[in-house]
């Protein structure tokens, strides 16, 4: 296939190391043989903190696949001597470092250039701040308290100055991709300096208006989607309803990229909420760009062996080996609703004891992104039976670790037949997490072995998290406000056993609200009574789909494996990300 594209732009917080799901969305698509066939070259561009011995230490490991071409504090510098003086200019005239290189994405290679902005030069901060102002209507006099918007800003315009030293700005089928808000600033002044030079696309991977107004609110996604609906109808806006979002930065990067070429987004419920923040982007054409799903290929005697290993594993932790192994990994926030899992399992625990059966579910979440140190949880398990047992006074349980163990308790001390694990540790092998884990276990294991797997969010813009051990299987328990919904019910998924779906959103028969104003009243005792209601139906669900004979679990395996190729990486880059950014030029 000949190339399409000249050069694709992405400008995010994660260009050198991945932390979180536009991580995952960029190993998705820069692996993808159709995006490189498109694409003759691919630069991602983002801040650098190079005092923080973590980051730099994940930039440089092995598996990150990173390999620097420019660091000029270390002398390290293969560049051409006419980029290298670019380089060096731009570190001059901004007070800056720059680190460049190659990272590698499967087969590919693309370029990487990071920005520390540590000891940037004010004077283009404040020019910065200027253009955002007077191109954007940004008044940054708003946000300065903020050190998260400040860093940003501050790494904006050498960015940009260090980009034109690379691709000086050559004219072609080109395309600036700002990744979430984090993204937009570098972008901003880059179509200040070079207005009209390459298309601007905003991707969103969520719409960070919303998140707080969801979370903030005692009715949650009960509330607010219901809102939404209805205001769409009513041609109301966010503002009209929640009022003046201005005092979020956020927000103010976002309405300001209303002006952009182009817009993508990563489900069906991100580009309503798009839609809903004003009247230029509900007039605008959206285009939707999914996350891909991991499809592996895997055959029932893996999936056995690594639910085997769990099992031994749950064992160990709480004295009986369970018939059924639940899982959940994802973040320790309020978004995840980690208590609709509590909810669900309560109605499962009566029903698996009707049966003579027994479950574990291990809540793989941490509020410590890298988790604890490996000598921590080792003497933990020593001391008092870490993981199976924590405590919040010497840095095991931390922030909303605590309240989120202490229902656990409750949970297991009323269970007949489950039990609930907080796995509060960034990784999944022995020597992260003590002796009596299986020596043989492996991360895979979390992902190949589970017979369900929970998701019932009530903010997830997409979902990657929750549909990684599709395809080997498992059943996988989805809330309606997850994005990956949409992306399911267009290839045909919500026919299948594999998806159990869980709908907090839907208005029970009789309850009326005239107007998306009076919505606004659904609070807490609405939502309570909807997750009672659901919370049972979905465990009703998944009691009758456990794969109780070998059939079973090969059909489970066959649909879920076929259901994650039609939601692959491939498609998305193939049959969506890439026909939207050609259309550009069209």
């Amino acid at each position: 296939m000949a190339h399409s594209l000249d050069l694709v732009v992405h400008s995010t917080h994660e260009a050198g190391i991945k932390l979180g799901g536009i991580g995952a969305v960029l190993d998705g698509l820069l692996t993808q043989p159709a995006y490189n066939d498109a694409v003759t070259r691919t630069i991602l561009v983002g801040p650098l903190n190079t005092a923080d011995d973590l980051e730099m230490s994940r930039l440089f490991a092995p598996r990150n696949h990173f390999r620097a071409e420019y660091l000029t504090w270390r002398w390290d510098n293969t560049v051409a001597p006419e980029l290298a003086q670019a380089f060096n200019q731009v570190e001059r005239d901004y007070h800056v470092y720059i680190v460049y290189g190659k990272k590698r994405y499967g087969n590919f290679e693309h370029e990487v250039l990071l920005i520390d902005p540590h000891n940037v030069n004010p004077a283009s901060v404040t020019e910065t701040k200027y253009i955002l102002s007077a191109d954007f209507g940004i008044d940054s006099r708003r946000y300065e308290y903020d050190g998260e918007y400040n860093w940003y800003l501050a790494a904006a315009a050498p960015s940009v100055a260090a980009l034109g030293a690379l691709v000086n700005w050559s004219p072609g089928r080109a395309v600036l991709l700002a990744h979430e808000w984090l993204g937009l600033p570098m972008v901003f002044a880059a179509l200040h300096r070079q207005p009209g030079t390459y298309k601007s696309v905003f991707y969103a991977h969520e719409v960070a208006t919303m998140r707080p107004i969801v979370e903030g609110d005692r009715g949650h996604d009960t509330r607010f989607y219901n809102v939404l609906d209805r205001a769409q109808r009513e041609n109301l806006y966010v503002s009209d309803l929640f009022g003046d979002q201005w005092w979020n930065y956020r927000h103010a990067m976002i309405h300001a990229a209303g002006r952009f070429d182009a817009f993508l987004a990563v489900s069906d419920i991100t580009m309503r909420e798009l839609q809903f923040l004003s009247p230029q982007f509900a007039s605008r054409p959206i285009s939707l760009v999914y996350n891909g799903v991991p499809a592996q290929t895997i055959n029932l005697d893996d999936r056995w062996i690594s639910k085997d290993r769990l099992a031994r594993y749950a064992e160990a932790l709480t004295g009986f080996r369970p018939t059924w192994v639940y899982t959940h990994v994802t973040r320790m926030v309020l978004s995840k609703a980690l208590w609709r899992d509590i909810a669900v399992m309560r109605h499962l625990d009566n029903m698996l004891a009707a049966r003579g059966e027994t479950a574990a579910l291990f809540t793989l979440s941490s509020t410590i992104p890298a988790g604890r140190s490996s000598e921590q949880a080792w003497q933990w398990e020593r001391e008092y039976g870490w993981p199976a047992r924590h405590r919040a006074d010497n840095g095991d349980l931390m922030g909303m670790e605590i309240e989120y163990y202490q229902a656990i308790q409750e949970f297991n001390a009323r269970a007949r037949a489950s039990r609930i694990i907080l796995f509060n540790q960034f990784g999944w092998s022995r020597d992260r997490c003590g002796g009596r884990m299986p020596g043989d276990m492996e991360y895979a294991d979390i992902r190949r072995g589970p017979d369900v797997e929970f998701g019932q969010s009530i903010y997830e813009p997409f979902g990657i998290a929750q549909l990684e051990p599709l395809s080997s299987g498992a059943l996988c328990c989805l809330s309606t406000s997850c994005g990956c919904v949409y992306f399911i019910e267009r290839t045909g998924g919500l026919e299948l056993d594999n998806i159990v779906l869980a709908d907090y959103i839907s208005l029970p028969y009789g309850w009326e609200y005239p107007t998306a104003r009076a919505m606004l009243s659904i609070g807490s005792f609405e939502r309570d009574q909807i997750e009672a209601a659901e919370s049972y139906r979905a465990a009703a669900k998944i009691i009758e789909r456990l794969p109780r004979r070998g059939h079973d679990a090969w059909v489970l395996l066959e649909q879920g494996r076929a259901l994650a190729h039609k939601m692959s990486w491939h498609v998305v880059a193939e049959q969506q990300l890439l026909p939207a950014l050609n259309s550009l030029f069209s």
